[in-house]
Parts: C-alpha cells; sequence; structure tokens
C-alpha cells in the first residue's frame, strides 16, 4: 500500500480542521426545519421540537410546511439543501414508504439524507365524523360492510400514513373503499369534521383534540395497549379485530455530506429536547411518549428506516398502488 504523501496528509488535516472549526462555529444562523402541511401530527410534532430545540442550539428555528405528493416534496427540498445543517426534514413513516409508493422520487432515501434521529412512536385511531350512526367498532364495521353506500375514506395523501393505514383497514375487511386524499393531514381533519368524508385513521397527535372536542367520534387504536390520554377506548384487538396494529415514527434528517460533528449537535439537541417537561407533557396530552435517548440517534433512525422500508414494500406492492 502507497504511503499518503506529505501534500495528501496536509489537505487531509486540513480539511478536518475546517469541519471542526464550522461544527464548533455551528449554529450561527437561523436552522429551517421542512415537514408537511399546517394542521396535521408531523406539523404539530415539528413546531413542539422547533421550540424546545432552538433554545438548545440558542438560534432561531422556522418551520416550512411543504405539503403534498407523500412528503416527496419537502424531502426532495432537503436533500438538495447545501450540506451544512441549517435544513432538517422532519417527517414520519412515510418517508419509508415513497420509495416503494413512487415509480420515481427525485432523491434516494438512503445516499442523499443523513438521519439525525428518532423523535416518536405515535399510535394511530380510526374516526368518524360526529353524525356517523354506529357506537362502537362492531357497529361501525357492520356499518362499513353493509355496502348500501360507498364509503369515503380520508386520507392525507397517496402514501401518507393516514393512507397505508386505511389501505390495511380495506384489505383486513375486504370491502373496497373510496379514498379520498387531502393535501395532508390538517385538511383531511377538517374534511372529517365538515361531514365533506365518513373515515379518517390518522395519529393521536391530530385527532385527539378532536375527539375529546366531540367534533369526531373515535371506534379505537391501533397500538399494542390503550393510550393513557383515552383509556375508554379499545385497541382493536379488544375490539375483536386482532393483528391490526400500526404506529406512526417521526425522524429528523438532513443532507447527505453534512459534517459529522454537525449531525451530533443536532442529535445531542434532540435528545434534551425528549427529556425536556415541555415536550413530555405536550406529548402526553397527544396520547404519546418521546422515544427513550438511546433511540434518538442517528444509528437507530437508520436501523428503523430500513426495516420500515422492508416491511412496507411488499404490501405495496401486493396492493398495486403508484403515485405515478
Amino acid at each position: 500500500m502507497k504511503r499518503m504523501s506529505f501534500h495528501m496528509l496536509g489537505t487531509l488535516t486540513l480539511v478536518l480542521a475546517s469541519g471542526l472549526v464550522y461544527a464548533q462555529e455551528y449554529p450561527s444562523k437561523p436552522i429551517t426545519f421542512v415537514t408537511s402541511a399546517p394542521g396535521g401530527s408531523v406539523d404539530t410534532i415539528t413546531r413542539l421540537l422547533a421550540e424546545v430545540m432552538g433554545k438548545s442550539l440558542k438560534q432561531p428555528i422556522v418551520v416550512v410546511n411543504t405539503g403534498g405528493a407523500g412528503g416527496t416534496i419537502g424531502a426532495a427540498r432537503v436533500a438538495n439543501s447545501p450540506h451544512d445543517g441549517y435544513t432538517v426534514l422532519v417527517s414520519n413513516m412515510s418517508f419509508s414508504i415513497a420509495p416503494s409508493l413512487y415509480r420515481q422520487i427525485p432523491y434516494n432515501v438512503i445516499t442523499d439524507f443523513e438521519p439525525i434521529g428518532l423523535v416518536v412512536d405515535v399510535p394511530m385511531t380510526i374516526v368518524s365524523r360526529k353524525d356517523l350512526p354506529a357506537k362502537d367498532f362492531k357497529e361501525m364495521l357492520a356499518y362499513v360492510k353493509t355496502g348500501k353506500e360507498k364509503i369515503r375514506w380520508a386520507s392525507a395523501g397517496l402514501g401518507s400514513s393516514t393512507d397505508l393505514c386505511g389501505l390495511l383497514f380495506k384489505n383486513a375487511i375486504g370491502v373496497d373503499l373510496m379514498n379520498v386524499p387531502y393535501r395532508g393531514g390538517g385538511p383531511a381533519i377538517l374534511g372529517l369534521a365538515g361531514g365533506h368524508v365518513d373515515f379518517l385513521c390518522d395519529s393521536t397527535a391530530s385527532t385527539l383534540t378532536h375527539i375529546k372536542a366531540g367534533t369526531l367520534k373515535v371506534y379505537g387504536v391501533t397500538s399494542k395497549t390503550r393510550v393513557a390520554s383515552l383509556p375508554d377506548i379499545p385497541t382493536l384487538n379488544e375490539a375483536g379485530f386482532p393483528g391490526f396494529e400500526i404506529v406512526v415514527w417521526h425522524g429528523l434528517w438532513t443532507s447527505k455530506g453534512t459534517p459529522l460533528p454537525v449531525i451530533n449537535k443536532l442529535s445531542t439537541a434532540l435528545q434534551e429536547a425528549l427529556t425536556s417537561p415541555l415536550i413530555k407533557g405536550r406529548f402526553a396530552e397527544l396520547g404519546t411518549e418521546p422515544v427513550p435517548q438511546d433511540l434518538a440517534t442517528p444509528e437507530a433512525l437508520r436501523v428503523r428506516l430500513k426495516s420500515e422500508m422492508d416491511k412496507w414494500r411488499p404490501i405495496v406492492t401486493k396492493a398495486g398502488i403508484y403515485a405515478n
């Protein structure tokens, strides 16, 4: 093996030194968090993180909402951003589904991003417009299966977690449902609350406030155990629908090539944020809790992405749904 020349060694030392200096100065200006449409669960979680992480990093964090195309528009913006840690993507499980759903997307989820860490796993709820006659999950299932009219099932867009939950439910009961896609979770919730659609499967972070206000009716939660903030609502397993479990994971990413010390600063700020009383309290109100600190790391998010891609690829392929 050839020895490294003094010139090469000097260049490498200079690159490493400049990267260290840059990381020590980071952040020296506001950071941008790119997320989905306003009003949905990802947007809610993003704004909480921006508030707390901004204080830790001593810079304001600006939230930019970029809805549509299952989150791929926002992801593309981050993938093509400078590799400096000032543009961060806050996404959920749809990030792992996009490669299977879209025949072509303008980035590669593996090679174009640097993971920062997991944030939270949020249970989902099956909810309906408030005037739906079914009183519980059993009656709701019978209502859907009657076939007297086409059931309008809302989603936050093709490939979103809400869309996949609806797809799994439709396949499980063997009934065709009319998918009504909206440009984000917030608009989907408003459509359901307004009575324009019949059902939605969305995370507690989006639905809990509406459930407690009585503007939506809830039939079950999709987690293994009941949600503390909805103690009277059964899991689907308890309701006689075993094996239907799905939670929405959320994570932070930035563009590939961002210096490792910068990634570590962001990951550390995330870990600190997830232990803050504000985050814990607000997450509890949303029916969930932050992941443990050892999961708020780049490696844990990298592992989760791989496992989720492996999980959803055969489901999407079998269903034969493609966005383009």
